[in-house]
């Protein structure tokens, strides 16, 4: 347990598509560790009855909402896709919101330090929020097998996702530490054994 006036500090992870970013994360949380997921944050934000959703509807039309009220993730993604400006407002109004919704989620975190899962969380500014960062890292012929394997995708498809989503150097550049996560699953949980021990000997998150 933390000492009542500690707060937990905050770790970073993150990964490329296919990295193993969220088994990874399971092993955290199996471990105890609190962990908040960016994408979850980013669904709950315009969940019907949250100010979000009232504006995304008021701007784009009627057609972003599915007949149930729900955000018709489908319609809204092919709007912005083909206009940077839409995408910039839709960014602006939810990027605040969402980074909101993180923090409350962190504040009430119990273990001595909590995690952060985001995909985007060096693009995104997000990892403003972490005392250090670990980057789940894969080689890319790994990542598009396991991608592959999990959305039944092309290869083509997770080719084009690695290219859009930020190159490794730079993640890598921002990493306290790097997890390379090519091997079995057993494997990976071993590793997340280490470091868990490893960080519960940090004092906000540095050595």
């Amino acid at each position: 347990m933390t000492h009542p006036d500690e707060k937990p500090w905050i770790l970073g992870l993150t990964g490329g598509i296919g990295s193993g970013k969220s088994a990874a994360a399971k092993c955290f949380s199996d471990l105890g560790v609190d962990t908040v997921d960016a994408d979850h944050a980013a669904r709950w934000v315009v969940e019907p009855g949250r100010p979000a959703l009232e504006q995304i509807a008021a701007h784009f039309g009627k057609g972003v909402l599915q007949t149930s009220g729900e955000l018709d993730r489908g319609a809204l993604r092919k709007l912005i896709f083909e206009n940077p400006e839409q995408r910039r407002w839709l960014e602006a109004l939810l990027h605040p919101l969402i980074n909101q919704e993180i923090v409350s989620h962190l504040a009430k975190a119990k273990s001595p330090y909590a995690i952060l899962v985001s995909p985007l969380l060096v693009e995104s500014g997000q990892y403003r929020m972490v005392q250090r960062l670990l980057v789940i890292d894969a080689p890319a012929h790994l990542q598009i097998e396991r991608t592959m394997l999990r959305d039944s995708s092309s290869q083509e498809q997770v080719e084009a996702i690695l290219k859009v989503q930020i190159q490794r150097e730079d993640r890598l550049r921002h990493a306290n530490d790097v997890l390379v996560n090519d091997r079995d699953h057993a494997w990976l949980s071993s590793e997340v054994e280490r470091l868990h021990h490893f960080y519960l000997t940090l004092r906000g998150g540095q050595s």
